[in-house]
């Protein structure tokens, strides 16, 4: 039977590897996102031979979540492993992260013994890095005018190192406390992951970027490889009272950090219309689609 457990920095090696070994593009396929978010979705690991698994236990209909694991090994086997820990919960299995060539997979092995079903709101934009850095052609006219304006406000870009740590901590806070209230549980979780960045930092092999205008932090980003050619941007704060700031810190980032990359994830929108919009208007290459299946 597998034992689920919570996430620690020691795991990341183990882990690693098996995300190494399936080179998947989805988000949620980083060990630093799976450690930092842990308590979005309550979620815990196991290991079955080489396959490493992540699972979330927070759902709003009691069944947990699985994604698909990675690794390599008898597919049918580890999955098989997951239909019983779940019925052992009295659970149907449930399985997320799963991408087209994933689903055709598990249709050969466990043909109709399962329901897929998908949700726009999860699927990740994917761009060319390339379009990021450079910013060229009409469509990102908007964008190259954005940067101008940007260019005016004398801010000031730098790779993150650990002395702005404290202040980034500080402004993703300021953010935080303006909160209502009534906050939902993302935002605390957020304020947690953010802090679990900084704390691991080195040890995640993450990337940062910051911009300051007088010497004040005005935005910062973080995100790390995530496959052989994928960077993904895990997250994006500024302070828009400075104009084009988010477009700035976008196109500096990719250019001091993915050029090496074919791809640049910037992960889902969850079905936010804002931020929809806001992904969108820089043209991503494809949307990649994931589903989640649910066993009978």
């Amino acid at each position: 039977m597998l034992e689920f457990r919570d996430i620690d920095i020691t795991d990341k090696d183990r882990i690693t590897k098996a995300l190494e070994r399936s080179q998947f593009m989805g988000c949620e396929y980083s060990f630093a996102n799976n450690m930092v978010w842990k308590r979005l979705g309550d979620s815990q690991i196991a290991f079955y031979k080489d396959f490493y698994i992540c699972c979330s236990f927070r759902s709003e209909d009691g069944i947990p979540k699985f994604f698909f694991p990675s690794g390599e090994g008898d597919c049918k086997e580890v999955i098989n492993e997951m239909k019983m820990y779940a019925e052992a919960l009295g659970k149907p299995l449930r399985v997320a992260g799963i991408t087209e060539p994933t689903l055709e997979m598990l249709r050969e092995l466990f043909s109709d013994s399962f329901i897929a079903d998908t949700d726009e709101g999860d699927w990740d934009y994917i761009y060319n890095s390339t379009d990021l850095i450079e910013l060229a052609g009409r469509k990102y006219h908007g964008k190259r005018n954005h940067l101008a304006r940007f260019n005016e406000t004398g801010a000031v870009f730098s790779l993150m190192t650990e002395k702005d740590f404290d202040d980034c901590i500080t402004f993703s806070a300021v953010e935080y406390n303006s909160k209502p209230e009534d906050m939902d549980h993302s935002f605390i979780a957020e304020q947690y992951a953010i802090n679990t960045y900084f704390s691991y930092f080195e040890e995640l092999s993450l990337k940062g970027g910051v911009i300051r205008v007088n010497g004040n932090v005005a935005a910062f980003t973080i995100g790390e490889k995530l496959n052989n050619e994928t960077f993904c941007v895990h997250i994006e704060k500024a302070d828009t009272q400075y104009s084009g700031i988010y477009t700035g810190i976008n196109n500096l980032f990719a250019k001091a950090c993915a050029a090496d990359y074919k791809y640049i994830n910037r992960e889902e929108d969850l079905g936010l219309e804002g931020l929809r919009k806001a992904k969108q208007s820089y043209h991503p290459a494809f949307l990649l689609k994931k589903y989640t299946v649910t066993f009978k």
